[in-house]
């Protein structure tokens, strides 16, 4: 008995310790998961609240049911919301509209997120520069891709945003049923190449327009007149031709020669008059496209709301696009910029994550787009003069530009000869969703700290002006352009078409004897050449730049880009022209003829006075370029490249850009292969985009290492 208490009281301890285990691992339990939910939203923020650009939308749907970007104001300025508004209430059903510039991510996924946090039922519509892209219903009956479906078929690509609505719009309204059938009709009718006609035309349609009119004005007038004398000519050589006299015509021979004389010249006069009044009402087209005028508010919206952001916040990322940039590179961007700003010579950088597109208030230009930043900044309350570094980052193509206001920087290699894995990135960034372009942020501000200081304050200059948007959208007048040239060649046809009547009739020799050959061919630039076309124009090309230098008496061209790059091209053949005769010649690839090429062709126009340093970079064989846009050339992907066009693409890049593609440039490969003209390995063509003297400097530079 003595024994017992001490087992009593052990069994005791032992049981109360174990109900104390079991409570502790009850209350680990319960407590892991929800420790666990701070540390997955430090690691990943999507994941516990709703995506920035989503969250954005919704809030804009909340206050109206129809968002118009202010980034496309000269294709969808944001004062055309009320027309949008008056075509969603003929759906019968909420409708919530968003028009957004065209983007990579999944319009489909976007709308489910921006009706979840929305919170409300109804009919989602996605829009971007070229129509309907993405609809879907919620709670609501509606056939949403059949009468997607049916504005795409039935629409020609330039219908625009507005009457792709429309359409879509008259569908819905039609029924289910209805709206399935049409769509398989429409469907049915595209894949038979019954393809819907254009409905405007471009700058060099209006300028054949042109032309034609004025071969007819000149031509068919002066051909009544020539042709007229023609017979008069042959009824004098043969007057047994002529009919007889009736024998009741009382007439004074001198009457019935006035009126002959009168009459060819007054039938001459009518057919030009007519000519030039119904032009005008056959050729009738005086847009480019179906935009509408934007208004000023439409033109500032933008610039204003960036730089509202920017008065608060040195980096601003545009909420309407997906999210580049996560917290923890935005709070390191953000301790870059504030050690910059407090270390020697250095000052403000401002940081924009913005598209640029050639539809918006800059038309796709950088600096201009800066500038405008800069001068909406400086007129903010208490920021005064807005000096800084201004980055634009574009978060569709990923490219980089950096431009200087007022720092003590060498604003000229910020601004062209950055690095290019700071301004294109590489092919990690080409394939990244983000451009990687927290990275590359980060080593521009690596950059910065090291570049040069100056002893005074520099600037990137003034930018040129955007074309306004009624110039741009403007057709030219039918009565300009190649209507001069198109008098003149009417004119010739005219006399031609008469020396050909009048050589019949027996007058041949005279006319033949003023008739000139033509003295140029055209300009020949296929997009699939062979190498042995290549090795050919190559020689000409080099051949005929030699020739010009040595009739050139300056002694001043070894100064000059004529030599340069005349001197590159030599550096490519060896200095041995003879070198391009033979087909089989050793480290002749298509490429090095390519550039070869180039380089002749850009040291002759050189010596002419021309000194363009850009040319096509769709087809370098077009010749120079005359402007830049963001097109896309690849057939894989929607990613667009800011190029370098020549006349003719760029009239397609508005009119027709899927021609673009067709019209690339490829290059002989292995194994029967074709590649782009800019991606063989080892090619220098690969700096071609930065221009000709770039290009020059590549194999110049090249050469020095071999």
């Amino acid at each position: 008995m003595a024994g017992r208490p001490p087992t009593h009281h052990t069994a005791s301890g032992a049981f109360r310790l174990l109900l104390t285990l079991c409570g502790l691992t009850a209350l680990l339990l319960v407590c892991a998961p929800l420790a666990a939910t701070p540390a997955r939203a430090a690691d990943g923020p999507a994941a516990s609240r709703p995506p920035v650009q989503a969250a954005y939308l919704a809030d804009r749907l909340s206050e109206n049911p129809v968002h118009i970007t202010d980034q496309l104001p000269r294709e969808i300025p944001r004062s055309m919301a009320p027309d949008f508004a008056r075509l969603a209430e003929r759906t019968g059903v909420p409708t919530y509209v968003l028009v957004l510039p065209g983007q990579s991510t999944s319009g489909e996924e976007l709308l489910d997120a921006v009706h979840d946090l929305l919170g409300r039922d109804g009919l989602f519509v996605l829009l971007d520069e070229s129509g309907v892209r993405q609809a879907a219903a919620y709670g609501v009956r509606a056939p949403a891709e059949a009468a997607r479906t049916t504005a795409a078929f039935e629409l020609s690509y330039d219908a625009g945003p507005l009457r792709s609505f429309g359409r879509f719009v008259d569908v819905v309204a039609q029924g289910t049923e209805k709206a399935e059938a049409r769509a398989d009709a429409a469907r049915e009718k595209f894949r038979n190449g019954n393809e819907p006609e254009e409905m405007y035309i471009g700058p060099s349609d209006r300028q054949n327009q042109s032309f034609v009119t004025g071969i007819a004005l000149a031509g068919v007038p002066l051909t009544i007149l020539l042709l007229a004398l023609c017979v008069r000519r042959a009824r004098r050589r043969f007057p047994r031709a002529a009919p007889p006299r009736p024998k009741d015509d009382t007439r004074p021979t001198a009457t019935r020669t006035k009126w002959r004389r009168l009459l060819v010249p007054g039938l001459a006069l009518a057919t030009a008059a007519a000519i030039a009044l119904t032009a005008p009402l056959v050729f009738d087209q005086t847009k480019r496209g179906p935009a509408p005028l934007p208004t000023s508010g439409d033109m500032t919206a933008r610039v204003e709301r960036i730089a509202k952001g920017l008065a608060q916040d040195p980096v601003y990322a545009d909420p309407e696009s997906p999210r580049v940039l996560d917290e923890a590179q935005l709070s390191r961007l953000h301790d870059r910029i504030e050690r910059f700003g407090r270390s020697e010579g250095g000052g403000p950088v401002y940081v924009t994550a913005v598209p640029h597109l050639s539809e918006d208030a800059s038309a796709g230009d950088g600096e201009l787009f800066a500038a405008a930043v800069r001068a909406k900044l400086s007129k903010a309350d208490g920021i005064g003069e807005a000096d800084g570094v201004y980055v634009v980052a574009d978060p569709l193509t990923g490219y980089i530009d950096v431009y200087n206001h007022g720092l003590r920087l060498e604003s000229l290699p910020l601004r062209s000869d950055l690095p290019e894995s700071i301004s294109y990135g590489d092919d990690r960034a080409d394939e990244a969703d983000d451009h990687l372009l927290g990275e590359r942020l980060d080593a521009l501000m690596t950059y910065l700290d090291k570049a040069p200081r100056t002893e005074e304050p520099t600037t990137s200059g003034d930018p040129a002006r955007a074309p306004s948007p009624k110039e741009e959208n403007s057709l030219p007048p039918l009565f300009a352009t190649d209507f001069w040239p198109g008098l003149f060649v009417g004119a010739v046809a005219a006399l031609l078409l008469a020396g050909l009547v009048a050589g019949v009739l027996g007058i041949v020799g005279a006319v033949l004897h003023r008739r000139r050959p033509a003295e140029m061919l055209p300009l020949s630039a296929p997009s699939a050449p062979s190498k042995a076309y290549l090795r050919r124009n190559a020689f000409a090309e080099l051949l005929a730049a030699a020739e010009a230098f040595a009739v050139t008496a300056d002694e001043n061209l070894a100064e000059g880009p004529a030599w340069t790059r005349y001197d590159a091209a030599m550096f490519l053949v060896d200095g041995d022209i003879n070198r391009l005769r033979s087909s089989g010649a050793r480290g002749v690839d298509p490429a090095t003829l390519l550039a070869v090429i180039v380089l002749a062709r850009a040291s002759r126009n050189a010596l002419d006075g021309d000194t363009d340093d850009r040319c096509c970079g769709v087809n370098p064989l077009h010749g120079p370029s005359v402007g830049r846009r963001h097109v896309r050339v690849s057939a894989e992907g929607n990613r667009r490249r800011m190029l370098s066009l020549c006349p003719m693409c760029l009239d397609s890049a508005t009119a027709a850009p899927h021609e673009l593609r067709e019209r690339k440039l490829t290059l002989p490969g292995p194994a029967g292969t074709r590649v782009p003209y800019d991606e063989p390995e080892g090619s220098p063509l690969w700096v071609l985009g930065d221009g000709i003297s770039r290009l020059a400097s590549a194999v110049r530079e090249s050469s020095h290492v071999h």
